[in-house]
């Protein structure tokens, strides 16, 4: 009879435990406009994996691709308002809310993958994360390799330099500090969800876009492409971030595992990006895509003067352009 009693007891404490036990499992929801093909969206994978493995039961990661959660661009203010735990966020994200970081979406700024691996992974990217942690209440885990973007064309034309891309409704996302980047490169910006980029290109809503390779084949754009101009005027990062309120909420312990999570999946997005952009070149030429190399100098100086002569360059930090270069 006490042992039936004191099972029948054991069992009530194991059920009044289980909820408990289950709601100490934290969830991270992921917004990522990539599509499922993109090394951005197995990359959060990666993430999701590492953390089972390190902290098994503990961690509940959702990704959510293809703008399905939220759209791009506005998965930081979904953060802030605690309706989204973490994202994949553009410096021009960051830059609408830290204005002096416009320097970081600046064309023709960050030379190659390593030279961006380095600022960010040094002293430089360290400031960043703490202003940007300070400033939007987000914390910036791990910078990715977005690609260099390209410039991309659904009908052929002759492009040397910036005055040729003169008319060309030029996709871009819908802040202003892209619309700028459009607008350097001497075409038309045209405001448009990446969603409905493909479609955009087939109707003729717009003559181009720019993307790395990686994402032109990913989301099949080069199946409505007919010209790849390798401007190369953005080597760009994406930060894998999280919410303050999430990431304050966690352990010392957690947070490690968090950002060893990150800088593993980071690893794996950032090797196969550059793998693939060296062999994409002639994929695309199969595709019977004309492949052309403008003026990139014409470009780079074009750019980079619109820049500095830009509301934007009053805002960057003092020495901080020269800090960027200086880095080795």
């Amino acid at each position: 009879m006490k042992r039936a009693l004191a099972a029948a007891l054991a069992a009530c404490s194991v059920a009044a435990a289980a909820p408990a036990l289950a709601q100490t499992k934290t969830v991270l929801r992921i917004s990522t406009p990539a599509v499922p093909e993109d090394w951005h969206v197995k990359m959060l994978y990666v993430f999701r994996d590492e953390l089972n493995k390190s902290a098994p039961g503990r961690f509940d990661v959702q990704v959510h691709h293809s703008g399905t959660l939220f759209r791009q661009g506005a998965e930081a203010v979904a953060m802030q308002r605690g309706n989204l735990e973490m994202a994949l966020l553009s410096m021009q994200d960051i830059a609408r809310q830290v204005p002096e970081y416009s320097i970081f979406t600046a064309g023709y700024l960050i030379r190659d993958p390593d030279h961006l691996a380095k600022v960010y992974g040094g002293p430089i990217g360290a400031e960043v994360s703490r202003r940007v942690a300070e400033a939007m209440e987000i914390q910036l885990l791990q910078a990715v390799y977005l690609g260099t973007r390209q410039v991309s064309l659904a009908r052929q034309r002759l492009v040397r330099t910036p005055a040729d891309l003169a008319g060309v409704k030029l996709r871009m996302p819908g802040s202003k500090e892209w619309l700028f980047l459009g607008q350097a490169l001497g075409a038309s910006p045209t405001p448009l969800a990446f969603t409905e980029v493909y479609l955009g290109l087939k109707t003729g809503t717009i003559d181009g876009q720019d993307n790395p390779l990686p994402t032109l084949k990913s989301a099949k754009f080069y199946e409505v492409t007919r010209q790849i101009v390798l401007t190369g005027h953005l080597v760009d990062a994406l930060q894998l971030a999280i919410s303050s309120k999430t990431w304050h909420a966690l352990s010392a312990a957690h947070k490690a595992q968090v950002r060893r999570a990150a800088a593993k999946a980071g690893k794996f997005n950032d090797e196969n990006r550059v793998r693939e952009e060296r062999e994409l070149i002639e994929f695309f030429r199969a595709q019977g895509i004309e492949i052309t190399t403008p003026d990139v100098e014409a470009f780079r100086k074009t750019v980079q003067d619109a820049y500095l002569k830009s509301e934007y360059a009053e805002k960057w930090p003092r020495g901080l352009l020269e800090r960027i270069n200086a880095v080795k």
